[in-house]
């Protein structure tokens, strides 16, 4: 973490150097993403450029497309077929647009196509004309990217290092664009390390998507997880899709160069209101959606497909100032029916917004009583690079194993953490591979313990019952035609009966000693599910005596006395 670190700062330094005045911080990225993207690219073909250039040259009079020669003889699934790379355009100072336009055309289309969702040419042309461009490149070739010295992993930590300083800068949200790979790590280990048994064996092919892929770390931490740990040998096919312009550029950028398939990456678009996957099923799905954005731009869509009994939110959508319940329902809709495994990154509002009968509540009702909730875990605060507060992570899955059927696990992970020797933004704590490992074997275990509670699905349910009270005038109950009394409306009330319990015998027991002429409307009764998850772990710690506290008062002041006699005898 400290290398890339280090070097994202000395990239970002270098061309502040040369952007100050001419670009505002908060337009930094825009200029050196692409640019490190490039030198990465220029690293990774270096030792195939001079081959690359002289095919094209052999083969472009003789064929209407030299492309399919040159990947197969090359090796790669991209090329340059220009004879500039960002080194060379440096040996013509006098012709650096013209020589850096020439590198730019000579790149094969899918990276042509990823540097165009960079929007590069404006900011070019802006540093050209105020002789900025020569400096820049100058500034990026002294930057050593090659794959031996920097490997896939920092390679993609250098890219979110960067973008975390570009959101600070324009106060945007870094949490949009990426996850910690603490995080991801201990994510990927529930999601796949549940399902070892169906990642075993020889030719078979899994597939793996993000809906807000960011710059894919999710997706190929998740690939080098299982290459890892369980199957060295089994093919992990890559999708995602992505929003961000940057940062779709980015990762399709950096699976390219990986030898993924970078046309498995959609966008720059929104998985909700514009699904480029729609009908695909996937095998594990893994996903950091935002917190509390508002889905307001997407209502008038999800409203729309909200009516249709086979749609993605049929069931019901949360409120508009927080869309992450849309896209769990999007992964859901996604499970193949033999099986599919969902990893989820929330804050607290998922588990108990909303009342019975809410969208979000309706949700979870859908959820857990399909029995595809798994295993929730409370990750410590201060974890992520934008926000303090505490996260969480859902596995659902429509496979549980046998001894976890009926039931939801879960986990208090909270005190997992070490404290940082220095803060990443809002980031301060970081999970260790070693407290990693601990939690998973949590789960592993399945066992109630100190940070493992395991429930029934309907222990999540309650009935809200209306109690209402007669309507008294003139010192007696009002009634109606039929002579049953008028409820005053003043005096209606709800309680929540857990499913658990039969609803006449906790009337009886909890409201009518207490209120002997009421009575329930049991038409107005409504289901409801929350997940009250610091309720389930809270310990009571009892309070001091009062002498423990007198003692302690008593002792603070001798101290203060003695301190304050010493200082007047100096």
């Amino acid at each position: 973490m400290n290398n890339t670190t280090n070097l994202s700062s000395l990239i970002w330094s270098s061309a502040d150097d040369v952007l100050r005045g001419l670009f505002k911080p908060s337009e930094y990225g825009r200029v050196i993403l692409p640019f490190v993207v490039m030198r990465r690219l220029d690293c990774v073909l270096e030792p195939k450029k001079d081959e690359i250039f002289d095919l094209f040259t052999k083969y472009k009079d003789q064929v209407s497309d030299p492309s399919p020669v040159i990947l197969r003889q090359v090796g790669y699934s991209f090329f340059n077929t220009s004879k500039f790379d960002l080194s060379r355009i440096k040996s013509d100072p006098t012709n650096v647009l013209m020589n850096f336009n020439n590198y730019v055309q000579g790149y094969s289309q899918n990276v042509l196509d990823i540097i165009e969702n960079f929007s590069i040419n404006p900011l070019v042309e802006k540093l050209h004309k105020n002789k900025r461009l020569y400096l820049l490149i100058d500034k990026f070739t002294e930057f050593d990217l090659h794959p031996n010295v920097i490997d896939n992993h920092q390679m993609g930590s250098v890219y979110e290092e960067l973008l975390r300083k570009f959101s600070e800068m324009s106060n945007e949200e870094s949490g949009d664009h990426f996850t910690p790979r603490d995080v991801v790590k201990l994510l990927v280990s529930f999601v796949f390390g549940g399902d070892k048994e169906n990642l075993q064996g020889e030719g078979k092919i899994r597939s793996v998507f993000d809906p807000c892929c960011g710059t894919g770390g999710m997706l190929t931490i998740g690939k080098e997880w299982v290459h890892e740990n369980v199957n060295p040998d089994l093919k992990i096919d890559l999708y995602g899709q992505e929003l961000n312009d940057v940062t779709y550029s980015i990762c399709k950028s950096d699976l390219l160069m990986m030898n993924e398939n970078p046309e498995n990456i959609h966008g720059p678009c929104s998985s909700i209101d514009d699904d480029r996957l729609q009908g695909r099923k996937f095998d594990y799905m893994i996903t950091n959606p935002p917190f509390g954005v508002s889905w307001k731009s997407e209502k008038e869509f999800v409203d729309e497909e909200s009516k249709d009994p086979n749609g993605r939110f049929f069931i019901g959508t949360p409120r508009t100032s927080d869309g992450s319940l849309l896209f769990l329902q999007h992964l859901i809709h996604k499970m193949n029916p033999e099986g599919s495994r969902i990893g989820i990154v929330f804050n607290g509002s998922p588990l108990f917004t909303g009342d019975a009968g809410s969208g979000e509540s309706e949700i979870r009702k859908w959820i857990i009583e399909n029995d595809w909730l798994e295993c929730i875990v409370q990750l410590p605060d201060q974890l992520f690079f934008n926000t303090g507060i505490s996260t969480y992570f859902w596995v659902v899955t429509n496979k549980k194993s046998l001894q976890r059927k009926g039931k939801v696990q879960l986990i208090d992970g909270s005190s997992y953490h070490q404290i940082m020797k220095k803060s990443l933004g809002s980031k301060r704590k970081w999970v260790t591979p070693e407290q990693s490992d601990e939690l998973f074997e949590l789960y592993q275990r399945f066992e109630e313990g100190e940070f493992s509670k395991i429930y029934p699905n309907n222990f999540f349910g309650y009935t809200k019952v209306v109690v209402e009270q007669p309507l008294i005038e003139g010192g007696k109950p009002k009634t109606d035609k039929k002579g049953n009394p008028k409820p005053d409306t003043s005096k209606r009330d709800s309680e929540r009966v857990p499913l658990s319990e039969s609803v006449d015998d906790y009337y009886e027991r909890e409201v009518k000693p207490h209120l002997p002429d009421s009575w329930m409307d049991r038409s107005k009764d409504k289901v409801g599910y929350e997940i009250n998850f610091t309720k389930y772990f809270y310990k009571f710690t009892p309070l001091r005596h009062t002498s423990e506290i007198q003692h302690d008062l008593r002792s603070i002041e001798e101290q203060l006395q003695q301190t304050t006699e010493k200082l007047l005898n100096e």
